[in-house]
């Protein structure tokens, strides 16, 4: 095993439009797609042994527990190389890009939900169906997952992704604080905005909440505000236009963004997820929102009896409406020479073994159904929580549309500096979501010309 870490870097990727990404796929030739020079083109099967690439879309996070199943699937598969190179998030989409342009495609990588139809439409991934089908995996894999990334590949119906787990927002809070309080669990919105409010001590550095203003924050907002709007579409009955500045979204995300400064520090501006976590381990707030993927940072930083995640707050009338965090999985790019091996290597990381002992690290919801009944789970309240809410009919989802090739791009990379001026008071919470909600809309239009 060859190890290769990639940090973050500064700068972002220009806008591709859908239609440009959609008519790429008809525009591959032989030599198109991620080609290094070599005549790769759509690759080969090998001969299932040697070196084989594999970029890990949350590098630096999850290094170690991939190193582990790495190592494993080496001892298993002696004539197997696997050379593993750690991407951070933030960075993964526009690394994938420049490589699918410019040449260097790994064998294998990590495909989430969120970035699946941009790299789909461009033709970089193999087809999974077949594969899938015959092998050890077939019905054992959750299949609100593998849907759910067959639906975020672009409209062909074709899945490009098997599935490891699913990560679902989650609402920390520090029950030490919370009974000094005497406060209730913030099971309600009205309770975490009471709570946010009674646990903030500016003077003495104690805050109720820590908002994310940095990279990611949008899809956090927008699980706030349908969360307390209680909508439960994405889109209009048209189907065409979005309802992200629905009033009630708007009023939602106005009171929202008024708690920036208020009851937070102000530090969050900039804060990513990273950079949140460690401040809400290391200090006096009452309250985080993030996924299950920190529950294990709060354990070693906390203990376990001086915190509690669960699920986001219900609205009026006890209805949870959150939006969808993509399903992350592992992918087979088409240029890969060593097709055989590739696939070798998802079958064992996606196996019951490997996909608990990889969850069981990340606190997720494992993809492989025998993974999902291993003890752990019991034990990872968060996690046991987070699946009984998916499962018990408690929860509405709003299905963000992850098969827009644009989507990662507008709620990232072109809307987060404009949700820091909402936070700083600079533009106003009705301006940003009209903006977000024109995009959105073009985006759409442009899916359903392509589409036809």
């Amino acid at each position: 095993m060859k190890i290769s870490i990639l940090g973050n870097s500064t700068g972002r990727g220009r806008r591709t439009s859908a239609a440009v990404a959609l008519g790429a796929v008809l525009a591959l030739t032989a030599t198109a797609c991620g080609d290094d020079g070599s005549g790769a083109g759509d690759g080969a099967e090998g001969s299932g042994k040697g070196e084989i690439i594999f970029w890990d879309n949350n590098g630096g996070v999850r290094t170690e527990i991939w190193k582990q199943i790495i190592a494993d699937f080496e001892k298993a598969n002696p004539d197997i190389d696997v050379q593993y190179v750690g991407i951070a998030s933030t960075e993964y989409q526009s690394k994938v890009d420049t490589a699918i342009q410019g040449g260097g495609l790994p064998d294998v990588g990590g495909i989430s939900a969120s970035m699946l139809a941009g790299f789909a439409a461009q033709g970089a991934l193999d087809p999974l169906d077949d594969r899938l089908g015959e092998s050890s995996l077939s019905g054992k894999l959750n299949k609100d997952m593998i849907e759910s990334l067959r639906a975020a590949g672009g409209g062909d119906d074709k899945l490009y992704s098997v599935p490891t787990s699913a990560n679902n927002g989650v609402l920390y809070y520090r029950t030490d604080l919370f009974e000094k309080a005497g406060l209730e669990e913030p099971t309600t919105w009205d309770r975490f905005y009471e709570a946010a409010e009674k646990l903030t001590d500016k003077g003495a550095n104690k805050f109720g909440y820590t908002i994310r203003g940095g990279a990611g924050s949008i899809a956090q907002a927008l699980d706030a505000m349908y969360g307390q709007s209680g909508i439960t579409s994405f889109w209009d009955s048209t189907g065409k236009k979005t309802t992200v500045n629905d009033p009630k979204n708007v009023e939602a995300l106005e009171k929202y963004a008024g708690l920036f400064k208020k009851v937070t520090p102000a530090a969050d501006l900039n804060n990513d997820f990273t950079k949140m976590v460690a401040q809400w381990d290391s200090g006096e707030i009452g309250m985080l929102n993030h996924n299950l993927g920190s529950y294990q940072d709060h354990v070693k930083a906390l203990g376990a009896d001086r915190f509690r995640g669960i699920p986001q707050p219900t609205g009026p009338g006890g209805k949870r409406v959150q939006v969808s965090n993509p399903v992350d999985g592992i992918g087979l790019f088409k240029t890969s020479k060593n097709k055989e091996a590739a696939w070798k290597f998802i079958e064992f990381a996606t196996s019951a073994q490997s996909n608990s002992k990889f969850n069981e690290s990340a606190g997720q919801v494992p993809a492989h159904l025998d993974a999902a009944k291993d003890e752990w789970i019991g034990k990872a309240e968060p996690t046991k929580l987070a699946a009984d809410a998916l499962s018990d009919g408690s929860t509405s989802i709003v299905q963000l549309p992850y098969y827009l090739p644009d989507w990662n791009t507008i709620s990232k990379a072109e809307n987060e500096p404009n949700f820091q001026k909402v936070l700083l008071g600079d533009m106003s919470a009705k301006e940003f979501l009209d903006g977000l909600a024109e995009q959105l809309n073009e985006a759409q239009a442009e899916w359903d010309e392509q589409m036809g």
